[in-house]
């Protein structure tokens, strides 16, 4: 009986664990600011809704958040787009250099983001892109594609080659076979992808606030001008954050049986 006990209270107590910074930003973000700072406590003395009434009712605030899902989904549409063609070349053909191109596709993942930051801002500036949601979705997909190639490539290596043969034989073309058969073969593939595309472009900040200034600038950028004469609005701060958190689990809920499978065939 006490080995069962155990069993069940060492995953629940790591849970826990885990969701503790989450309540406290959720707890945070029902008080005001002297609250915060004031005193410690579990849950708030002084419950209030005015952080989210101000997120909600000022355009500075929501459209941050409406930005930042414009360039995360057209960048993840895009990502997914490129790299299913790309991933099954990989999959299906050996040709010189293969291997190689393969690996310099991941270092494009490996950089980090201030490298490119300054030559985006130059490029973006001069073909008028700079300060819209298409120039940070364009940005992001230098390390998006890599990412999706490689999860892809790992699914499609798991059809099996007669699929392709069998479609052909039955009077597939390719393209009507790539789409009709083949991207339904690798759904759980696209899922996963579409889903580490999603997290990487949505918590990516330095090119996000590097390459947008008024028009298209994303919440996280909006979230580190909060400062006042006061200084910082904290409520304000983790109602924001504890918002941010929703479109990810969101997604998170959909492809959590794809993100299981990939991790069960050791791609992810």
């Amino acid at each position: 009986m006490r080995k069962i006990k155990w069993s069940a209270l060492a995953p629940a107590a790591y849970i826990l664990f885990l969701l503790l910074p989450i309540y406290w930003l959720v707890n945070m973000s029902f008080k005001t600011t002297n609250e915060i700072l004031g005193s410690f406590s579990l849950w708030p003395a002084d419950f209030t809704l005015d952080n989210y009434r101000v997120i909600f009712t000022d355009p500075t605030w929501y459209s941050g958040y409406i930005n930042s899902l414009t360039y995360v989904l057209i960048n993840t549409v895009l990502s997914v787009a490129f790299a299913l063609p790309a991933a099954y070349a990989f999959s299906r053909y050996r040709f010189l250099g293969d291997k190689h191109l393969f690996f310099w596709l991941l270092t494009n993942r490996m950089a980090p983001p201030a490298v490119f930051a300054l030559p985006f801002f130059q490029l973006y500036s001069s073909i008028g892109l700079f300060d819209t949601p298409a120039a940070v979705a364009l940005a992001h997909c230098l390390f998006n594609i890599p990412l999706a190639v490689w999860i892809l490539e790992g699914f499609m290596s798991g059809v099996p080659k007669e699929l392709d043969e069998t479609a052909f034989i039955d009077g597939h073309s390719f393209p009507s076979f790539f789409v009709r058969v083949f991207i339904p073969a690798s759904g759980a593939g696209i899922g996963v992808a579409a889903f580490f595309c999603f997290m990487f472009s949505w918590v990516e900040l330095l090119l996000a606030k590097t390459l947008t200034s008024v028009a298209a600038k994303p919440i996280a950028a909006t979230m580190t001008r909060t400062a006042s004469t006061s200084g910082y609005e904290l409520g304000l701060l983790a109602a924001a954050g504890a918002l941010t958190i929703i479109p990810g689990a969101v997604v998170i809920w959909f492809v959590r049986h794809h993100i299981a499978r990939g991790f069960a065939l050791g791609r992810v």
